[in-house]
């Protein structure tokens, strides 16, 4: 809990620097800091707490977030212009902090769609999935044909229907790790238990061929897809003629599922952060933690992603790692984006973003830090490759890029059966068929942009509410929006374009 009273925030008794609460002008005298403020500095930016030498460790959260480029006065602004990311050993420490969280035994539900394969759905959409960008288009006409044929008006428990839709699917090898990312990608959401049904629509003579999709087997348990190519039907009219038989045959399969009471267990909760601010690491992040620690504990599941923004904080999950395994799977997939980076002409300090600078965060280092606390404390149970399904409960990680719509992309795919997001400068997306709930991490944000956000942890820093009960607001939330209450994404219509599968190797 932050005193409301308060002008800046130290969260470490190791720290160097402390966190502005406010714009504060030059000259401001400071409780904690031993000088006047040299200059103005901007709500969320960093204060020198005391003098820090040339080349010394700058600390915040009690971590280190990068060395000072040049001698640093008490009371001095800590940014772009002398604070840099050295080089820098981290302990792993495999599996030494792994203590289980106590389990909650409670008789906690929400109503859901239950599925054949015994996964739970939050939402009952029909899914028109694409194996390629050239089917994108027709995909599209389908669903835009059956709007306006009103063909779900004899099906009102099905949701609507999503054309899922995308910029790759040929152009590609067959054989190699960008093939097998977008064919895990493609299957996870063809299972996934948001969708009662599945049409999926190729070209025909694309790399990811719809046969090699289907496999010869049910990737449904419950029957609900059906396939087609376009030059195999004759072309786009027929295509879309074919289209809407089908759709309304899965139709009548998907309205059958109704919302019946599911244990709080069976929500998988994707964790994502993006437009991160100096407010993250200490409202949102925290308080989504808390929640995911109690959902964890009512043996649900939680996906940590973004591995390019967990990148310096990486030994803080090694240490929570289940065993020692599993912490050294998380490091090859460190080592694997460090080699990545390098071959693209990268680097992994290529983060924060220009908005990320302007809310007050200045390296990777300081930015993974406050990612991190989305995942709480509980010990990581797995790593998973992007769109892997994740099979086991608790606290997980799946490996993908820290561009949001790809990332959620992967996370869904895996099984995500919602989505929360936090965000300081204000990213507006969502999430079609998983539901996106949005966490301000600071009031004025929320202020201005209240019809998109879900929820309010400025307040822990303006009002004194605790990280605890925004934590326990937010779980509260998780099984009411899993029960069918709309987000604010939901409510204004996103999710069309917000399909992004890891385009990984040499398009051809």
């Amino acid at each position: 809990m932050t005193d409301p009273a308060s002008d800046i925030i130290r969260l470490h008794a190791r720290d160097n620097v402390a966190i502005a609460l406010r714009d504060l002008p030059a000259g401001a005298e400071l409780a904690g800091i031993p000088a006047p403020l040299v200059s103005g500095i901007a709500r969320g930016h960093k204060i020198a707490s005391a003098p820090i030498g040339a080349g010394q460790n700058v600390l915040r959260y009690g971590q280190i977030i990068g060395q000072a480029k040049a001698e640093i006065a008490a009371g001095e602004h800590v940014h772009v212009h002398n604070l840099g990311m050295g080089a820098h050993q981290q302990d792993y420490g495999f599996a030494s902090q792994n203590t289980p969280l106590p389990t909650i035994d409670s008789d906690r539900t929400f109503q859901g769609f239950h599925r054949a394969d015994g996964r739970v759905g939050t939402r009952n959409y029909i899914g028109i999935l694409t194996s390629v960008n050239c089917s994108g288009s027709v995909a599209r006409f389908v669903a835009e044909a059956a709007e306006r044929a009103g063909l779900l008006d004899d099906f009102p428990n099905v949701d609507g229907i999503v054309p899922i839709v995308h910029g790759t699917g040929c152009g590609m090898s067959a054989r190699d790790e960008g093939y097998a990312t977008l064919f895990r990608t493609l299957a996870g959401y063809a299972q996934h238990p948001n969708f009662g049904g599945i049409l999926l629509i190729g070209l025909g003579c694309e790399v990811m061929q719809v046969s090699d999709l289907v496999g010869g087997r049910p990737i449904r348990a419950d029957g609900a897809l059906r396939y087609m190519t376009i030059q195999n039907e004759g072309g786009t009219r027929r295509t879309i003629e074919r289209g809407l038989q089908k759709l309304r045959g899965i139709a009548a399969l998907a309205n059958s599922a109704k919302r019946k009471p599911a244990p709080v267990s069976q929500i998988t909760v994707g964790m994502q952060c993006g437009g991160s601010d100096g407010y993250s690491g200490i409202t949102a992040n925290p308080a989504l933690g808390f929640a995911s620690d109690l959902l964890v504990r009512h043996g649900g599941t939680t996906i940590l992603s973004e591995t390019s923004e967990i990148y310096g904080a990486e030994h803080l999950l090694t240490r929570r790692a289940e065993t020692v395994e599993v912490g050294q799977k998380l490091i090859e997939r460190i080592c694997w984006w460090e080699e990545y980076t390098a071959r693209n002409g990268g680097e992994m300090d290529n983060n924060p973003s220009p908005g990320n600078k302007r809310g007050g965060l200045t390296t990777i280092l300081e930015k993974s830090l406050g990612a991190v606390a989305k995942g709480g404390t509980a010990p990581l149970r797995d790593v998973y490759r992007f769109g892997e399904i994740v099979e086991k409960k608790g606290f997980v990680f799946m490996d993908s890029p820290g561009f949001d719509p790809c990332s959620v992309t992967g996370q869904v795919a895996s099984g995500s059966n919602l989505i929360v997001f936090t965000t300081g400068r204000g990213s507006v997306s969502g999430y079609q068929p998983t539901p996106c709930i949005k966490l301000a991490t600071n009031s004025e944000m929320y202020g201005r942009m209240a019809d998109d956000m879900d929820l309010n942890c400025g307040d822990i820093v303006t009002d004194g509410v605790s990280i605890e009960a925004k934590g326990e607001e937010l779980f509260e939330m998780l099984i009411r929006v899993a029960s069918g209450q709309q987000t604010k994404s939901e409510e204004l219509g996103f999710g069309g374009v917000e399909f992004v599968p890891w385009q990984i190797g040499a398009v051809m």
